[in-house]
C-alpha cells in the first residue's frame, strides 16, 4: 500500500477511536456519578488514561512515516516503541492504584449500588466496543501498525471487562440467599479488583515487548522462527548454508541480516541479489514493514 494512503488510513483509524473513546469515557463517568460504582469508575478512569495516550499517538503518526536518513537511519520507529512502552507504564501504573482504592473500600465495609442499572449500560458499552474493533481492524488490514494494534486490544478489554461485568452485576437479580445478600455491598469492589487483575498482565506485556525493541534485541521466539522457516528452504535449495540471523525490531519495522558463509573464495553477487529477492517475497505476506540483506559471512 502507498505509504500516504496507509498514513491516512492510521490517522483517520486513530480520529475514529479517539471519537469514540470520548464517547465512551463520557459515558462511564456520568454512569459512574449516578451508581457510585467502583469498577464503572475503574473503567472509566483507565479509559481516560487511554484516551490522554491517544492524543500523542496522532501527533506521532506523521513522525512514523518519514523516510530514514543518514541522522535518523532507523527512522522514527523506536520512538513509536518508546511510546508503546510509557503507555503500557501508564496504565499499569492507573490499574495498581485502583486496585487499591477497592481494597480500602471493602476496609470500610464497601457500598449498595444498583446493580441492573449498571449490567444495561455495561451491555450497551460492549456493543461500541465490537463496533470500534471491526472498524479498526477493516482500516488495518492491510498495514501492521503497533499503534492501531495496541487500540484494537485495548477496545477488546474494554469489549471482554463490560460484558463480563455486566453477567456479573446481573447475577444479584437471579440470586438471593443470605449469605450471597450479606457479599452484595463488597460484590462492586470485587469486581474492580478482578477486572484490574484480568486488564493488568496486557500492558505490562506491551512495556516488555517494546523495551526489547528500544534496546535492539531480538524479538519474540515466535518472529524468529518464522522468519527462519521462511527462509530457510530457499537458502538451502541454493545450498547456502551455515547462516546466522541477525534481527532486530524497531516500532512496526523489522530489519533481518542473513549472513552465509561462502562456499569458496569467490562470492556470486548475482546469485546473491537473486536470493535476496526471493527471500523478500517469501516474507511480504507475514511482515508488511521490512528490510531484508543477505550478506556473505567474510571471516
Amino acid at each position: 500500500m502507498d505509504r500516504r494512503l496507509e498514513e491516512k488510513r492510521e490517522r483517520i483509524a486513530l480520529k475514529i477511536s479517539l471519537g469514540a473513546g470520548v464517547l465512551f469515557v463520557l459515558a462511564e463517568l456520568l454512569m459512574a456519578i449516578l451508581s457510585k460504582s467502583q469498577a464503572v469508575l475503574m473503567d472509566s478512569i483507565y479509559d481516560a488514561s487511554e484516551l490522554i495516550m491517544l492524543l500523542f499517538s496522532l501527533k506521532l503518526v506523521p513522525l512514523l512515516y518519514k523516510p530514514v536518513s543518514e541522522k535518523q537511519p532507523y527512522g522514527y520507529s523506536q520512538v513509536e516503541s518508546l511510546f508503546i512502552a510509557i503507555k503500557g507504564f501508564v496504565l499499569a501504573s492507573v490499574t495498581v492504584a485502583l486496585v487499591v482504592n477497592n481494597v480500602q473500600l471493602m476496609f470500610h465495609g464497601g457500598r449498595d449500588i444498583q446493580f441492573k442499572q449498571i449490567a444495561y449500560f455495561e451491555l450497551f458499552a460492549t456493543g461500541l466496543s465490537v463496533i470500534v474493533i471491526l472498524i479498526l481492524r477493516r482500516l488495518n488490514r492491510d498495514s501492521n501498525s503497533p499503534i492501531l494494534k495496541t487500540e484494537m486490544m485495548e477496545w477488546s478489554i474494554d469489549a471482554i471487562a463490560s460484558f463480563g461485568m455486566s453477567v456479573a452485576f446481573l447475577v444479584p437479580t437471579f440470586v438471593s440467599h443470605p449469605w450471597f445478600d450479606a457479599l452484595l455491598p463488597y460484590l462492586d469492589q470485587i469486581i474492580a479488583i478482578f477486572l484490574s487483575c484480568f486488564i493488568l498482565p496486557l500492558p505490562i506485556r506491551a512495556v516488555l515487548t517494546a523495551m526489547r525493541d528500544i534496546f535492539l534485541m531480538a524479538p519474540e521466539e515466535e518472529t524468529m522462527v518464522l522468519i527462519k522457516d521462511k527462509c530457510e528452504p530457499i537458502l538451502k535449495s541454493y545450498h547456502l548454508h551455515e547462516t546466522t540471523y541477525d534481527v532486530v525490531r524497531t516500532g512496526r519495522k523489522i530489519w533481518i541480516s542473513i549472513y552465509v558463509l561462502p562456499n569458496d573464495d569467490y562470492v556470486s553477487v548475482r546469485l546473491y541479489s537473486k536470493v535476496q529477492d526471493l527471500l523478500e517475497e517469501a516474507l511480504k505476506n507475514d511482515f508488511s514493514d521490512f528490510y531484508i540483506e543477505l550478506l556473505p559471512d567474510i571471516l
